[in-house]
């Protein structure tokens, strides 16, 4: 599982707009309840030179994100990526044209309110619950009208856009950070246009005037009206959202192990291989080893042997050991090579000292060149083993993806093996869509998150998904892509795999 959203839990419009009887501003109304929220700027309705300025509010359950850290449901800080995701809303007014939004800190904590009313401005807070223009709650005024936030790096963002119709998503990793080690108070972000987009405004004492901001520098041109889908929007995927996303594959080659060749780079002379320490079903640390190094030695063998024989074989930097490290509760891996290849069959002996934890056993390849371009381009036969017809919106299932050349040939010996080979891929990545509008509802993460990658290991490719991703009373399906080296190109595999997410109450 490398994907996890948390959903906003408040959020609001706040403006200082006239009214469309253009005599008095909607600077106490609250749309908190409102299915849409909205970032506009408006010169020169009124007169020549007026200011109307709308920003966003939203806040997201930051304590939910802590608790998942403290049960490892996601990882420790430097290993996740945190991105805000606001999602366009289609509307009929005029939309903005190359600009910028702020995604900023708010330094104060604020009530979302109830009011709904963003054409006429008439749901006013009057004292109620709410945030607005001039007040962040019921009690307390903002220190500077239109909200207070935090500018220095840490807290403020920026995204481009060429046009409105474009979502939001920025990557605020330190602010969130921050938020969860409470160097400052999770008050949320505002959205909203930079300054230099915001309408100009200049006062004459160089500060703000009543509801107006002082902005000397601001756009003498409008840039009218940005909506995104609010929280209490009825789509499902089209709520703000607060992304985390983390590269949790594991690429272990004991299936994919190579011998060291003189025809490969010297980093695609290692292999990382991996020991998982499972204890009464569970994975557990060794604890001798705890979090620390673990060594690695390869001792030689044939295919007709169980256990190794011999000492120790040199490895590729001449050394006997190889130094291996921590990579979960449970797991250690170990990048390690061997140019020797008189051996059929190797074994892994995982130690310290000479007090020995696991041993596995690995059939080495070597490394050949080809004849021809069209022995390296294999066409591939997909299946997940253990897909099931529905799953619960609470469940976080593991699926086993089968891979293995579409012209695959087998013998007589093959044929009666009992377990048919897989082909484990090194680079793979999924997507999942709703079957009924083809809606994406987790796209390809391919990037340098990987949040989407498949790991591997020597019974073939597979992936954690949870799906509460996912809205439940809707069919889906799991698609794949592989890496071409020699393209360097994504190619996306024909077959689909369908599946039913349900909420049960019992």
């Amino acid at each position: 599982m490398a994907i996890k959203r948390y959903k906003a839990d408040s959020d609001n419009t706040i403006v200082n707009a006239f009214r469309p009887d253009l005599s008095t501003r909607g600077t106490g109304a609250n749309a908190g309840m409102a299915d849409i929220v909205e970032t506009f700027s408006i010169y020169g309705r009124y007169n020549t030179s007026s200011q109307e300025l709308s920003r966003v509010l939203v806040k997201f359950p930051v304590s939910s994100i802590s608790t998942d850290r403290s049960n490892s449901a996601i990882p420790a800080s430097g290993s996740v990526s945190f991105y805000l995701r606001m999602f366009n809303a289609p509307h009929s007014k005029t939309v903005p044209k190359d600009y910028k939004l702020v995604v900023a800190a708010v330094s104060q904590s604020w009530q979302e309110g109830v009011g709904l009313d963003l054409e006429g401005y008439k749901d006013v807070t009057s004292g109620n619950s709410g945030s607005n223009w001039i007040y962040a709650n019921n009690a307390t005024q903002w220190t500077n009208v239109g909200g207070d936030y935090l500018t220095s790096s840490d807290y403020f963002y920026q995204q481009s856009f060429e046009d409105g119709l474009a979502d939001l998503e920025v990557d605020i990793t330190p602010l969130v950070e921050r938020w969860l080690a409470s160097d400052v108070g999770n008050y949320g972000v505002g959205v909203h246009l930079t300054s230099s987009n915001e309408a100009h405004f200049s006062s004459s004492t160089g500060a703000n005037s009543g509801s107006l901001i002082n902005n000397p520098s601001g756009a003498t041109v409008s840039y009218y009206t940005k909506r995104f889908f609010a929280r209490g929007s009825q789509y499902f995927f089209k709520r703000p959202v607060l992304e985390a996303r983390w590269k949790s594959a594991k690429q272990d080659d004991r299936a994919l192990f190579y011998y060291s060749s003189s025809l490969a780079p010297a980093a695609d002379n290692l292999n990382t291989i991996y020991f998982y320490n499972f204890v009464r079903g569970r994975l557990v640390n060794i604890p001798s080893v705890g979090t620390s190094a673990i060594l690695v030695s390869l001792y030689s063998g044939s295919k007709d042997n169980t256990t190794p024989s011999g000492s120790k074989l040199s490895l590729y930097d001449s050394n006997t050991n190889m130094t291996g490290g921590y990579v979960s509760t449970g797991v250690y891996s170990c990048s390690i090579g061997i140019a020797s290849s008189s051996t059929t069959a190797l074994f892994d002996v995982w130690h310290s000292g000479s007090t020995q934890y696991f041993t596995g056993s690995i059939t080495p390849k070597l490394i050949t060149g080809y004849g021809d371009m069209s022995s390296t381009k294999p066409v591939y036969y997909l299946n997940i083993t253990n897909l099931q017809g529905k799953y619960t919106n609470r469940e976080t299932a593991r699926f086993n993806l089968y891979v293995r050349d579409k012209n695959w040939s087998p013998n007589i010996y093959t044929v009666a093996n009992a377990t048919i080979p897989t082909t484990p891929i090194v680079s793979a990545s999924y997507r999942v869509y709703r079957i009924i509008d083809a809606l994406e509802a987790v796209a390809y993460g391919t990037g340098s998150d990987f949040q989407t990658g498949l790991s591997y290991d020597s019974t073939g490719n597979y992936f954690d998904f949870d799906m509460s991703l996912l809205e439940p009373g809707y069919a889906y399906a799991f698609k794949f892509t592989f890496y071409d080296q020699q393209l360097n190109s994504w190619i996306e595999q024909d077959e689909a795999f369908k599946f039913r997410v349900e909420s049960y109450e019992y």
